[in-house]
């Protein structure tokens, strides 16, 4: 196994790969000047507006805001893990790989896991085949409508009656029954291991790059649950993964739309029926990570739910996960469907046409909002406007402070009928993504100079006082500062890639956007950059004058030593 990838690795790795000859070789680009330009791969759109830069080494789309360096893109394209990218890379720059013997050991080695679920799919898969008693589990599937080629394609597979088949099977070593109690296959109760899916249809649950990470159980007889999914596993986390996702991205790469339904059923229902853009959650409220995810793949975003109490209850709390990361760039939708009605029955019933016209005529997060919260509130009396007014504000102050947001606080001023209109903090930029991103002068330093590392020269030409300002973010800056100054040839992308694991690396991410200094001329970026640094020097030498006067005046009133007694700089924080 390969050992630690350092960041001098890293570096040495993307100053040997092309972003050019890598995106191009997945996406078709076209040369516009010193950049190439495409439609984006990660989102639906029909003007190109998904950037390669050759001098920064960087991709950038302006449409979905996505961006990053050949070790991102390789990430979201090909759906690699990180080292999986890096291997990948280091094998067509024809850089060996570090030694695991020069390097401390990088976590537990996961491939097994993977292959031991791969395994008890293919055997599940077989059951449902071949087991004298999966003729209950064929039964079952056919009276729900599903074909055979539907039940191959989501690999559909039927865990026998009895404690111990999978234990048997699978688990002839004591390493074999580890692994399966690992990936929760078997459960352990006072030292007895048994098969956790028991007579019961298994639904294989596929990560994005399609292996096997865990599974859903429905079972056939009457015990309880009626569904059962794998516990968190290693590989397995039930907030981050959904079912389906992989097999709709296999049958379209850029869908319409993404469909979030409550069933595996009526996902592989809809598949059948060819809508197969739909998911299901895996026996959890839909959580941010399953939205971020949703939103990267395709434009158009559409939450289905039953029309029951339960139902609304569930959709009211999927729209206030998604009010964080609402842009209104893309539209998020709630279906609610007939009494009695699942998407299965539906879309059975009505067919496919009919079915998607309701998806279209779904209503808006925007509708869904002010409908929710206006349905039991007396909106001619002063009393529920107000109270309309105290729910729905609060609500909306948690969007990103964007056009979307300052809509919808106009709408709210228009129901309640007085209010003062919104001044929202004014951003650097409104794109989607890059909004609620406040740049202060050391972030705008700090997004220039990972934009430009040459610009690191400049400094050795200004005073160093801004150096002594108390605050995080000249830590950064100054760091930066120095690895661009020891690599003079450093690229954008690498010196980026070089703080990925950085306690700061997160924010360094998001301020490697290229939409926050789109306002800034390419030919005065120079300047700005060298404006900060001779204000944050003002800010400094003030603070140094304040502190003097402040020791003077302590040493006349108690003729104690300054030095002993000097304040701190007020703390200013990585802002």
């Amino acid at each position: 196994m390969a050992g630690l990838i350092t960041a001098e690795f890293k570096e040495r790795l993307l100053a040997r790969i092309d972003i050019v000859d890598l995106v191009s070789a997945r996406v078709e680009l076209k040369k516009v000047g010193t950049q190439f330009k495409a439609r984006c791969p990660f989102h639906t759109e029909k003007t190109p507006s998904f950037f390669v830069t050759p001098e920064r080494q960087t991709y950038h789309c302006f449409g979905c805001g996505v961006h990053g360096n050949a070790i991102d893109f390789l990430i979201e394209y090909d759906r690699l893990d990180f080292r999986e990218a890096i291997e990948e890379l280091a094998h067509q720059a024809g850089i060996p790989l570090p030694e695991s013997n020069q390097s401390p050991d990088q976590g537990p080695d996961l491939k097994p896991l993977y292959a031991m679920l791969e395994r008890a799919a293919l055997l599940f898969q077989q059951q449902l085949r071949e087991h004298p008693d999966a003729a209950r589990a064929l039964d079952y599937l056919k009276r729900r409508g599903l074909s055979g080629e539907i039940a191959q394609r989501f690999s559909i597979g039927y865990a026998p009656p009895g404690w111990d088949f999978l234990l048997r099977s699978l688990g002839g070593s004591s390493t074999e029954q580890q692994q399966l109690l690992d990936v929760g296959l078997l459960a352990e109760r006072d030292g007895r291991r048994y098969d956790r899916f028991r007579d019961r249809i298994l639904f294989p649950i596929h990560d994005r790059r399609g292996r096997v990470i865990g599974f859903g159980g429905r079972v056939l007889g009457d015990a309880e649950p009626k569904y059962l999914n794998s516990p968190e596993t290693p590989v397995f986390h039930k907030g981050r993964e959904l079912y389906g996702l992989y097999q709709m991205q296999q049958a379209q790469r850029r869908p319409s739309r993404v469909l979030v339904v409550e069933g595996y059923l009526d996902a592989i229902a809809l598949a059948q029926f060819d809508i197969p853009y739909a998911v299901a959650t895996l026996g959890t409220a839909t959580t941010p990570e399953h939205i971020k995810r949703l939103l990267r793949v395709a434009p158009e975003l559409v939450f289905c739910f039953d029309g029951d109490r339960a139902g609304r209850k569930a959709a009211w709390k999927a729209l206030q996960t998604a009010l964080p990361l609402a842009s209104g760039n893309q539209p998020i939708r709630f279906l609610f469907l007939p009494d009695g009605e699942d998407p299965d029955t539906l879309v059975r019933k009505e067919g496919r046409n009919a079915f998607e016209q309701r998806l279209t005529a779904a209503t808006l997060l925007s509708d869904y909002l002010f409908e929710h919260l206006s349905a039991e509130i007396d909106l001619a009396s002063a009393e529920g406007r107000a109270k309309l007014d105290a729910e729905a504000r609060g609500l909306i102050q948690t969007m990103p402070a964007n056009t979307f947001r300052g809509l919808l606080e106009k709408r709210l001023i228009e129901q309640v009928g007085f209010g003062t209109r919104p001044r929202m903090q004014q951003r650097v930029s409104t794109a989607a993504g890059a909004g609620a991103l406040v740049l202060t002068p050391i972030r705008l330093a700090l997004a220039l100079l990972l934009d430009q590392p040459s610009l690191a020269q400049h400094v050795v030409d200004q005073p160093a006082d801004w150096k002594d300002l108390d605050s995080s973010g000249v830590t950064v800056l100054c760091e930066l500062v120095d690895k661009a100054l020891a690599d003079p040839h450093i690229s954008s992308a690498a010196l980026c890639e070089h703080w990925r694991d950085h306690q700061y690396g997160a924010i360094l991410h998001r301020l490697s956007d290229s939409r926050l200094i789109a306002h800034i001329p390419a030919q005065g970026r120079e300047a700005e950059f060298i404006d900060i640094l001779t204000r944050m020097n003002h800010e400094a030498r003030r603070e140094q004058r304040s502190r003097m006067l402040q020791n003077i005046k302590f040493t006349s009133s108690t003729d104690t030593p300054a030095e002993q007694t000097t304040p701190k700089a007020p703390q200013q924080g990585f802002r």
